[in-house]
């Protein structure tokens, strides 16, 4: 019998059913196989996030189940990119974004390269009013459901004084992403929820 290295095709029907206890905040993703020159994982809502993701490689979204919207940090500015359902969107490397899925029953397919040895990701949080970086951490990525979670934690433990901007004195409101989105949501430097 043929012995593939990845197995034969599965059903992916079948593998949201079977997975779908991943599928659940506060990661709410789940990578479908290991050990691939293909990170291919699905990401579900909902999430709301306050990090913005510094991939060193491409990163192909195909929303495949509700909606969802990127907000990307670009030249002083908060941007929005919306991913309908069905939609496709192919993201350049180190472009600072951050997934935001409001729909719990929102479902999306990611994929993406393993880094190359000496790559790293990097997570930071930046001030919602001016966008002032307040926190960045860089790491070697193997696993995204393994690797990040652990980041999160480190930031949300970091205390009050470490997430005041240094250039306009906002305080970044840690775990409280409905604050952060509220105070993007009225930033000069914002066209999220235009």
């Amino acid at each position: 019998m043929l012995e593939l290295k990845y197995g034969h095709p599965l059903s992916f029907k079948s593998w949201l059913s079977d997975n779908t206890h991943l599928l659940r905040p506060p990661v709410g993703n789940g990578q479908i196989w290991q050990n691939s020159d293909f990170m291919v994982t699905i990401v579900a809502g909902p999430n709301e996030r306050s990090d913005f993701h510094d991939d060193p490689v491409e990163e192909f979204f195909y929303q495949f189940k509700g909606n969802a919207f990127i907000i990307i940090w670009d030249r002083d500015r908060y941007e929005r990119v919306n991913l309908n359902e069905g939609d496709v969107f192919l993201m350049p490397p180190h472009v600072l974004h951050s997934p935001q899925r409001a729909d719990a029953e929102s479902r999306c397919l990611v994929v993406e390269r393993r880094r190359p040895e000496g790559e790293k990701d990097g997570l930071q949080w930046g001030c919602a009013a001016c966008g002032t970086l307040i926190k960045r951490y860089e790491m070697t990525l193997k696993s995204i459901v393994d690797d990040l979670p652990p980041v999160y934690e480190q930031f949300y433990a970091t205390s009050d004084a470490e997430r005041v901007c240094p250039a306009c004195g906002m305080q970044h409101p840690g775990r409280d992403y409905a604050t952060w989105h509220r105070e993007i949501a009225r930033s000069s430097h914002a066209r999220v929820y235009a």
